[in-house]
């Protein structure tokens, strides 16, 4: 009798443990294996997924062996910085190349078929599409259509678009601009912004990049208005002050004329020492002892402080980071931008709200500087319910890797140039500077755009507008070029800069006595 009360009282235990292994084993196991049967159904695939771990293995070894040394001196970032998409791509994402006959790559014209070719073309076209392409060689009419139809409807979608696993979770890569637009604005309704890693709740407490739904909106109300251009127009003043005293202290470090400044270290003060003296009237320094008050206000100082700080600065000291390397390694479009502010500002004068905003080939740069190292190079959005996109049926729950960086560098949408510096390219402006108008997505897009947009190109601007008018400056002998991740995009071993006092490329004999 005992001995069948003691399994009796065991019976809960077992039961709970077999709930829970159950619970476990639809978690990891049955449900990803679902997902991977319901999308492979709609022709996408991905590298396998593996129990609760997922693709993470793999992904980490391609992301710390990438980064793991130097590059060579070119902005063809994306195999170093988002390796694990680069990789996987040219495995499980459709190429052209392979789909359609030898005419694919010329412009094709949907041929001229009658109704019983047309009736047979769409009763071909369910054959493999590698199939189609071995029976329909070209120059033949079912070539051109086949053609006609990949180039147009089928490889925006496929060529990019795969499954990747991080531990049980699948995220689904979207680089086609058509899907990032419904994702972001058409259909923005069915999609809400992934939650925040801790190190970004920890570092930015409830501001607006955690913020969702109803408090996300109430916040962004409130806080919009300081961030409309002609407001931040007025706090130039305050934003030159900063800068000319960081290159009054540069100009004091001077040896013959020239000086080497890890500028990602000083652009990171400078953007600090704008915030504080806009927020509190004083310096950074000054700042500082706002942050030593008594208990009660310290936390409320604190609280403010890290909800418009942490984000805002990182953006704008990466931005002016990344623009002044692109510039010391391109000295002729450093020629052409000092020229342009020489003419509106002259050498000695501050440039002038209305002076910022009429630099247009700073503005070009700091676009291109944008394209090629944007501040965030992934975002990821998850659907709130089971919705359709551009054809695929997306199960509830499923996040949406969105690789800014692809995008950005993507030969299809940028041209053949698109891997090199070409400010010229947003000469027309942004909407005439690719083929698509969503491909330049630096601070994202749809009401979720970075608020603070504004403030870090006209704060870079109008930074680089004085450096320009005082300083040349190229890559020092030590600079790496590194890029890499760490929550932003930024130099994995500096940015050692030497810059030369322009009175001294005048006149060396100063430069000699100094």
């Amino acid at each position: 009798m005992e001995e069948l009360l003691s399994w009796l009282k065991l019976l809960p235990f077992s039961f709970m443990l077999l709930l829970f292994l159950l619970k476990v084993t639809v978690l990891l196991w049955w449900r990803p294996r679902k997902i991977e049967g319901h999308f492979s159904k709609q022709g996408i695939r991905g590298p396998p997924y593996r129990f609760f771990i997922g693709n993470v293995k793999e992904l980490v070894g391609m992301m710390l062996k990438a980064s793991s040394q130097p590059m060579p001196f070119s902005h063809n970032i994306l195999p170093r910085v988002l390796s694990f998409y680069h990789h996987w791509k040219k495995i499980y994402g459709f190429s052209f190349s392979e789909l359609a006959p030898s005419c694919l790559m010329h412009d094709v014209e949907v041929p001229s078929l009658d109704c019983s070719s047309t009736w047979v073309y769409t009763t071909l076209s369910m054959l493999p599409l590698k199939l189609m392409a071995v029976m329909f060689p070209a120059p033949s009419s079912f070539c051109k259509l086949h053609t006609y139809y990949l180039r147009e409807w089928v490889v925006p979608t496929l060529c990019a678009t795969f499954l990747v696993w991080f531990g049980p979770t699948v995220r689904l890569t979207v680089s086609d601009p058509d899907l990032i637009r419904e994702i972001f604005t058409s259909k923005s309704e069915f999609y809400e912004k992934n939650e925040a890693p801790p190190l970004v709740k920890q570092l930015e407490g409830d501001g607006l990049l955690s913020l969702k739904g109803e408090k996300w909106a109430h916040h962004r109300r409130i806080i919009s208005p300081t961030f409309h251009m002609e407001n931040l127009k007025l706090l130039i003043p305050v934003m030159a002050t900063s800068v000319v005293e960081m290159l009054e202290k540069w100009s004091a470090m001077r040896e013959k004329g020239e000086v080497e400044i890890e500028v990602s270290e000083w652009f990171q003060t400078l953007t600090e020492d704008v915030i504080t003296r806009t927020a509190f009237g004083s310096s950074y320094e000054d700042g500082k002892a706002i942050f030593r008050l008594q208990a009660q206000q310290m936390v409320l100082a604190a609280d403010a402080f890290q909800k418009v700080f942490i984000p805002g600065k990182q953006t704008t000291s990466n931005l002016l980071t990344w623009t002044t390397i692109l510039l010391a390694m391109h000295p002729h479009w450093q020629v052409q931008a000092r020229d342009e502010v020489l003419k509106m500002c002259g050498a000695r004068d501050l440039p002038t709200k209305d002076h910022v905003v009429k630099l247009k080939t700073l503005s070009m740069i700091v676009n291109e500087s944008l394209r090629l190292y944007p501040p965030t190079i992934a975002t990821i959005r998850k659907a709130k319910t089971d919705v359709e996109l551009g054809g695929y049926k997306i199960p509830r729950g499923t996040e949406l890797l969105i690789p800014i960086l692809a995008v950005h560098h993507d030969q299809a949408i940028w041209g053949n140039d698109a891997n090199e510096f070409n400010p010229g390219r947003f000469c027309e402006g942004v909407a005439r500077a690719a083929k698509h108008p969503v491909a330049f997505i630096p601070f994202g897009l749809g009401v979720r755009t970075c608020i603070g947009q504004n403030l870090a190109v006209l704060q870079t601007k109008l930074a680089l507008a004085i450096i320009l008018q005082r300083f040349s400056f190229r890559l020092a002998p030590s600079y790496q070029h590194a890029p890499t991740v760490l929550m932003l995009l930024y130099p994995q071993y500096g940015a050692p800069i030497i810059f030369q006092h322009l009175s001294t490329v005048d006149d060396p004999d100063q430069g000699s006595s100094s």
